[in-house]
């Protein structure tokens, strides 16, 4: 007999007019036969193309002409080709060629699932027993590429939940590479990533145990022109692709939460920044950060990542290594396990493993703590989120995959103290999906990030269903508690 659990009668789905404004290139002489036509027209022809066009697109992006003067400011090569100076052009000339080379993408317009769910650092102006959420979901648009997306939401304590509706703008955040590599921990990413060995002991060979960005992009450009072929040069080229996974991120202070989006930067996560797990993180001092895992595609190579932030303005991004960081599904715990930090992984694809380290960004030894038992999770089992600290051990929402891939949720239990212990493990699924939720962009799906406990005596489970739009349900805590010992290992 399964666990009783309520349905919400909330759900949040992909709107397609949620879009962004991007860079967009295709080819160098396209490039400079588009500017050439743009440079042939009179100030006064490109004023008149210019101006209605900033007055449409204004309504549907926060400063516009700032998007198209830096896309115009990226074309400063091609200029210096085409004997142009940049400095010298019209302002009104400057945005009219930004606009050739920026065009829309729909972020939600295929797909807006697995959601997580933590508190805000913001708890101000709400009435007594209200919480203000932070839930973070995977918005997959075009090409089937996803970003990380927010909004807000509010649950009171009758577990009554209210998703603020989103913004009319969204932004993408400025990027900032200021980060000082490790040469070691950089080479052995590399390796992961396939990148030829003959360029890595090149670079092994010239660069320092610690170097900065513009090092890296010297040691890269002064190698490619020396090398002979196309393909080589492309090797190179994906040094600093991987460089690019190192990054700050910084959203301007007038967005909302719904505005921001995280959308792939570097190439080696150019189809997509999949199913973020945040954790609301204490540290030994106290002192609270949020961090969340996420996979990196490149069409081909899987990347574990790291998100940190404090605000949500501010986000540092790196990529994670070792031997446990590999796959998909790894999720943090919410603090340090005698004195070190845990994740939970699933390098296999298969079973669910547990893993210790003393540096957050090296993940090492994993060890084996639950395989597939029952007949609902035969194909895989897998976590959903960050574990949830109760006063009978770390609570661990898990997927199933059973018979015609259908995806259910289960549950497990870890000892407090030795989570690689496990207490309970629920024979039976906690969610199946019904026929309202098996249709959609993947059938017969439910997922979950990340959940939430509510006044230490109900679960929120936040779950995408069938990788379309999302919903809530909760459960009793102590209820599912007890069952979990009950149902035993």
């Amino acid at each position: 007999m399964r666990i009783p659990i309520e349905r919400k009668d909330i759900k949040v789905y992909p709107d397609s007019s949620r879009v962004i404004a991007r860079f967009f290139f295709s080819d160098i002489d396209r490039a400079k036969s588009l500017i050439q036509r743009v440079m042939a027209l009179s100030e006064e022809e490109v004023y008149s193309i210019v101006i209605p066009l900033l007055q449409e697109f204004s309504k549907r992006h926060r400063n516009i002409t700032r998007v198209f003067e830096r896309h115009c400011k990226k074309l400063d090569a091609i200029f210096k080709q085409l004997n142009i100076d940049a400095e010298e052009l019209s302002r009104h000339r400057k945005l009219l060629i930004g606009s050739y080379f920026t065009h829309e993408y729909s972020i939600e317009s295929a797909a807006f699932f697995n959601p997580s769910i933590i508190e805000d650092p913001d708890q101000t102006e709400l009435t007594e027993g209200q919480k203000r959420l932070i839930i973070s979901f995977r918005a997959v648009g075009e090409g089937h590429i996803s970003s990380i997306v927010f909004r807000r939401a509010i649950v009171d304590a009758n577990n009554d939940i209210t998703v603020i509706p989103a913004g009319e703008y969204i932004d993408e955040a400025e990027v900032v590479r200021n980060s000082i590599y490790n040469k070691k921990l950089f080479l052995k990413k590399a390796l992961e990533a396939k990148i030829n060995l003959n360029i890595l002991s090149e670079a092994e060979s010239k660069l320092d145990e610690h170097f900065e960005y513009k090092r890296l992009k010297k040691f890269v450009v002064d190698s490619q022109h020396l090398a002979d072929d196309d393909l080589t040069k492309l090797e190179y080229e994906k040094i600093l692709w991987l460089s690019d996974s190192y990054h700050e991120i910084q959203f301007s202070l007038d967005t909302d939460i719904s505005d921001r989006v995280i959308f792939p930067i570097s190439e080696f996560e150019s189809k997509g920044i999949e199913d973020a797990r945040f954790v609301k993180f204490f540290d030994e001092s106290g002192e609270i950060r949020y961090y969340a895992t996420y996979t990196a595609y490149d069409g081909t190579i899987i990347l574990p990542k790291l998100l940190e932030t404090k605000d949500f303005y501010h986000f540092k991004v790196r990529p994670l290594y070792g031997n446990g960081a590999q796959n998909k599904n790894l999720a943090l715990f919410p603090e340090k396990i005698n004195g070190k930090y845990a994740m939970l992984s699933r390098i296999d694809g298969w079973n669910n493993y547990i893993m210790y380290s003393k540096n957050i960004g090296l993940w090492d030894d994993p060890q084996l703590l639950q395989p597939p038992k029952y007949p609902w999770e035969f194909i895989q089992i897998g976590n959903c989120g960050s574990p949830l600290k109760t006063e009978d051990g770390w609570l661990v929402i898990t997927h199933g995959v059973g018979p015609m891939r259908r995806y259910s949720l289960g549950a497990c239990l870890l000892d407090l103290e030795n989570p690689s212990k496990l207490i309970g493990h629920l024979k039976q699924p906690l969610l199946v999906p019904n026929d309202d939720e098996r249709e959609g962009y993947v059938p017969n799906v439910v997922y979950s990030c990340g959940s939430y406990i509510n006044n230490n005596k109900d679960l929120i489970i936040p779950y995408g269903l069938s990788d379309y739009s999302a919903s809530f349900i909760t459960v009793d805590l102590h209820a599912l508690l007890k069952r979990l010992k009950e149902d035993g290992d």
